[in-house]
């Protein structure tokens, strides 16, 4: 008879969440089934011809080999002679069908002198890489390379700050559709019937889809650091949709497709009233003397009728949340699948943890963006309380993961200060420790609403009663010896003094919702340096780069606040480097001396001493010497260095721009171990 009762419209439910829960799991398998290890951020291993090569001939082609694989566009290499006039066939592609190569043929007839590569790719994490160097043919010569011939390196600043706002909406979005839905499901269903609730449902939905098409048409303009204009070009969305990232925001518009349906279900199923168990016999006529017996069978009759009433909701609910949960964990593979997460170390855990981390964001963040509405709206202590639990637990899940994602990303306490990962690391752990605090205000103020009984309770729109006085006024003895008088006189002045206010925002509503509110604001902290994060290399990667210069065509960077010497051209000029290998050997700890003749742009006659502790010379199994200019994504230039006695080399160095430049020395002085000093220095 319960089967019976069940209204037709909840075995539809169940036919359209099996058919959701079919796609999202679908889909959910193509974004994890291509995440394979990798090494985080690539880097240029070796170039053919070696980068500041001199060559008899000039070659057919110039091929590079990377650390990963990498995607490439129609002008990922470009080479250009010494008057800066492109001297490359275009197209560049992958040597051999090897996925972590490109080369580019070069034109016919090259004259003799140094010609300048400059290079840009998408490394497997999603992330635009970039960089240049030269070889020279028959002999070194000065190089006029215009350095608007390299600015293709660094994104257009329109076009960066769009994708990164546009990133930074998905991710807000994302938590405010997720928590929002896991709010209504855990903590307050009856929030379904709010229109602010599905006002707020609806935003997350539409500002992640808009969020998503924007990121998918900037992405293109933004590897090839061309213009805004270059957002509609189809080709570029094409090519967009071929690499890691394409796939991830595709399969995050049809998993947007199916999260309609669920908000549709969600809002049109916990929004149906539950309809009241009917009396037996609905009638109040005299009754035997087993009336007592009947009365039980009765009122057990109608708590049974009233568990079938309200059992299609019940199943409703969880359908939904099971559906609402693999729906969140599919549209969080849509951000790790192609970020830092999918490469590195640790991969097959790193992934369900970033996946982890996103999902517990969404529900304390997204909870948070509720709570006003709610508690406007006057829910119950009760309601609060479950949310507090639910963000209790989202905390925990957050530090956990969180402290995994960190030692994942730095790799070295040293890059926590020294590393631009390290530093937003350390901003985005202040706004969660603040966010934390507010949060413990808020719960003050969840302790005061549990406390008063009054407003405890779902309160109902605030009226003015009528006074209840009698038409002759009271003795004010009689008033002030009566409590139950004196309690309805103060139930009425409370009354009127909140009339002005909305419906169930008390006093104590009222400072949670402002507490709530301030928790809100930070969260919108959080977002940015979240997005900031993910677009910068993370600290370990960024060590290795700043430490493995030379032939791996790392990218160096000066220490922060180090002055750069300014040259005088035509002079030399000397640069000591203290370094500590932290080896056990004489060799391990000294001085690298750099001097560098005429110290201008062009080719530069380079010599390299190293002295130990004692000031004298010593000799180490291997040196390398390379120069960098950051600004323009030049770099690193190695110099070929010549043995010219115990500690003492020499070599050539091309510095074809001016500008800040930065020297690197890497000393090896044993099998295990190895350091590398860098200063800077201004050309020109």
């Amino acid at each position: 008879m319960l089967k019976a009762a069940l209204p037709q419209r909840a075995q539809t439910t169940r036919r359209r969440l099996a058919g959701l829960f079919g796609v999202l799991g679908a889909l959910l398998a193509l974004m994890l089934a291509g995440a394979g290890p990798a090494a985080a951020h690539a880097t240029l291993q070796s170039t053919d011809p070696a980068q500041n090569a001199v060559v008899a001939t000039a070659p057919q082609a110039v091929t590079l080999t990377f650390s990963e694989a990498v995607s490439l566009s129609g002008d990922s290499v470009r080479v250009l002679d010494p008057a800066g006039k492109a001297v490359d066939t275009g197209n560049p592609a992958h040597a051999d069908g090897k996925d972590n190569t490109a080369r580019v043929g070069l034109n016919a007839g090259l004259a003799n002198g140094t010609y300048t590569v400059a290079w840009r790719a998408v490394s497997e994490d999603s992330h635009p890489i970039g960089g240049a160097f030269t070889f020279s043919v028959g002999a070194p010569s000065d190089t006029s390379v215009s350095a608007t011939a390299l600015n293709g390196a660094e994104a257009d600043d329109v076009v960066a700050a769009l994708y990164g706002t546009a990133r930074t909406v998905a991710y807000g979005a994302f938590a405010l559709l997720a928590g929002a839905a896991a709010f209504v499901l855990i903590c307050w269903p009856a929030g379904a019937t709010r229109r602010s609730v599905q006002r707020l449902l609806m935003s997350g939905w539409v500002a992640l889809l808009v969020s998503t098409v924007a990121v998918l048409m900037l992405r293109g303009p933004y590897e090839r650091g061309s213009g805004i204009g270059q957002a509609f070009d189809l080709s570029l969305v094409r090519a967009t949709l071929d690499e890691r990232i394409g796939t991830a925001l595709a399969a995050r518009l049809l998993l947007l497709a199916a999260s309609g349906v669920f908000l549709s279900l969600l809002v049109g199923q916990l929004g149906q009233p539950v309809r009241p168990a009917l009396a037996a016999d609905g009638g109040d006529g005299p009754k035997d003397a087993d009336g007592g017996a009947d009365d039980a069978e009765e009122a057990e009759l109608r708590e049974l009728e009233q568990r079938a009433a309200e059992r299609p909701q019940r199943e409703a609910r969880l359908g939904l949340g099971v559906a609402g949960l693999v729906l969140a964990v599919a549209l969080s593979a849509t951000w790790v699948g192609a970020d830092h997460a999918a490469v590195g170390i640790q991969v097959w855990l790193a992934l369900p943890l970033g996946m982890l981390h996103l999902i517990a964001m969404a529900f304390w963040l997204g909870g948070l963006a509720v709570m006003p509405a709610a508690l406007r709206s006057g829910i119950g202590a009760d309601v609060a309380g479950r949310f507090s639990k639910v963000a209790f637990g989202a905390v925990a899940v957050l530090t956990a993961t969180g402290i995994y994602q960190s030692w994942r990303g730095l790799g070295s306490w040293g890059a926590l200060t020294g590393t631009e990962y390290g530093r937003l690391l350390l901003v985005k752990t202040g706004c969660v420790a603040v966010m934390l605090g507010v949060a413990w205000l808020s719960r003050s103020w969840l302790a005061r609403l549990r406390a008063a009984a009054d407003e405890a309770a779902e309160v109902a729109p605030a009226e003015v009663p009528e006074p209840v006085t009698a038409e002759v006024p009271e003795p004010a003895a009689a008033r002030a010896d009566d409590p139950v008088r004196q309690a309805q006189l103060a139930r009425q002045q409370a009354a009127r003094k909140n009339a002005g206010r909305d419906r169930g925002l008390t006093p104590t509503r009222a400072g949670l919702r402002r507490s709530v509110l301030v928790e809100a604001l930070v969260a919108v902290a959080v977002l940015v340096v979240t997005t900031m994060l993910t677009n910068s290399p993370p600290g370990r990667v960024a060590g290795e780069v700043a430490g493995g210069a030379g032939a791996k065509g790392a990218t160096a960077a000066p220490a922060p606040g180090a002055p750069a010497p300014q040259t005088v051209p035509g002079q030399t000029l000397e640069l000591k480097l203290p370094y500590d290998t932290k080896g056990r050997t004489p060799n391990a700890k000294g001085t690298a001396t750099v001097t560098l003749n005429p110290a201008r742009s062009g080719p530069n006659e380079v010599h390299l001493a190293l002295d130990g502790a004692d000031g004298k010379p010593v000799e180490v199994p291997e040196v390398q010497l390379a120069f960098t200019l950051p600004d323009r994504d030049l770099g690193p230039l190695p110099v070929t260095l010549t043995a010219e006695g115990t500690g003492r080399w020499s070599g050539t160095a091309q510095l074809p721009l001016a500008g800040n430049w930065v020297v690197s020395v890497q000393v090896r002085s044993s099998d295990i171990d190895q350091t590398t000093e860098i200063k800077p220095l201004k050309i020109g």
